[in-house]
């Protein structure tokens, strides 16, 4: 609150001037808190769990169709996608389970030199390092969840050309929404981060197909 004090100063004329002297309390203005989320944080599990979705959907996909270039029957379809689903997440889990492990192994090492030198941070690295069977899990399990959206599109239609066209439908609006909410949980543009998944996507399907129609109908393999 402000305060007034007067003070009685002499003028020239020796007539005592009443002086209004007001006081203000300084009134520190604290901005409320921007709510700053550390996307840095998350890059780990993050970069886990939307490379496994994307690789399981596009590598499915593209088994699909690349098998459809030069075999019509949908159980043929459907064998490799599932085999493929089964594979990749395994290498997934195995691969990220690796890393991890080896990410480890430089912390705890790093960990133990800091500590030999006389540093105090060492208790608060511990609760800092990544789980190598959580990782593998993470990724395992996004792989699968991509890898299982082309297989349920082509499941349930025996059309030849409207499988394909439907898997290729379906993989595009999926890998839209990786994108988005890749962009999301990062802070990265939705339009930029989408746009490069998509025409990745497409890349991988179309290279797929068209090496696998050109390699069964040239050399008069049989499937």
């Amino acid at each position: 609150m402000a305060a007034s004090q007067s003070l009685k100063l002499p003028s020239v004329n020796n007539v005592e001037i009443p002086v209004h002297i007001i006081h203000t309390e300084e009134n520190q203005i604290q901005e409320p808190a921007v709510d700053e989320l550390d996307y840095s944080q998350r890059g780990q599990w993050l970069r886990a769990a939307v490379l496994g979705a994307n690789d399981g959907l596009v590598s499915v996909a593209s088994l699909m169709m690349g098998v459809s270039s030069v075999k019509e029957d949908v159980k043929a379809v459907i064998v490799v996608g599932f085999a493929g689903l089964v594979a990749g997440a395994c290498s997934m889990a195995i691969g990220e389970f690796v890393s991890v492990c080896t990410q480890r192994d430089v912390e705890i090492a790093q960990m133990k030199r800091e500590k030999r030198m006389g540093s105090s941070k060492s208790n608060e690295n511990d609760e800092k390092l990544p789980n190598p069977v959580q990782a593998a899990l993470a990724s395992a399990l996004a792989f699968a969840i991509g890898a299982v959206v082309p297989l349920l599109a082509a499941a349930f239609i025996r059309q030849h050309k409207v499988r394909m066209a439907v898997v290729v439908a379906v993989a595009s609006v999926a890998l839209v929404v990786f994108g988005v909410v890749g962009a999301l949980l990062g802070g990265t543009p939705m339009v930029k981060s989408s746009a490069r998944v998509l025409v990745g996507g497409w890349m991988a399907m179309g290279t797929t197909f068209g090496l696998t129609k050109l390699i069964g109908s040239d050399h008069g393999m049989q499937f």
